[in-house]
Formats: structure tokens, C-alpha cells, sequence
């Protein structure tokens, strides 16, 4: 192995790592059901809550199931309700 060689088997390492990082922080099939669902969430929104701690799929998947229902809800509202400890998935379950 000359060094161009090693070069390159670094550089195909650091691509594949954050490669890897973009796909933990930017939750792409969650985003895919909520389009194909009606719900409109912007890849910012996930990242944003990624950051802030937030799981994801625990806000998407009830807005999902209320949108469905009719009902309308701000995802802002949603993620502060996680954040003080309550369960957002029992509070939509209860408003359906």
C-alpha cells in the first residue's frame, strides 16, 4: 500500500461515518411515513428534536393518528407536553 491508497481508505472511512451520522440524526423513514400520510414535518423539525432529546417517532406517530382523526395539533405543542413528562400518545389516544 502506497500512501495514496491509504489516503483513500481514510477519506471512504470518514465519508462512511458521517454518512452514518446524518442518517442517526435525520430520522428519514419516519419523515417518508409522515408524507405519505398527510402530515407535513420538516426534516429540520426531526433533527431539531433529535437534538433537544426528543424521540421523534413519539410526536410524528401520534400526529399521524390525529391528523387521521381530524384533529389538529401543533407539533411544537406536542414535543413541550413530552418535555414537562407527559405521555403524548395517551393524550391524543384520549382526544380520538
Amino acid at each position: 500500500m502506497n500512501g495514496s491508497d491509504i489516503l483513500a481508505l481514510v477519506l471512504l472511512g470518514v465519508v462512511v461515518f458521517f454518512f452514518g451520522l446524518i442518517l442517526y440524526f435525520v430520522p428519514i423513514g419516519l419523515w417518508i411515513t409522515a408524507l405519505f400520510s398527510g402530515v407535513r414535518v420538516r426534516i429540520a423539525t426531526l433533527i431539531g428534536m433529535r437534538l433537544r432529546k426528543v424521540p421523534p417517532g413519539q410526536i410524528v406517530r401520534p400526529l399521524i393518528s390525529a391528523t387521521k382523526a381530524e384533529i389538529d395539533l401543533e407539533i411544537g405543542q406536542m414535543e413541550a407536553h413530552f418535555l414537562a413528562g407527559g405521555n403524548v400518545g395517551r393524550v391524543v389516544d384520549a382526544l380520538i
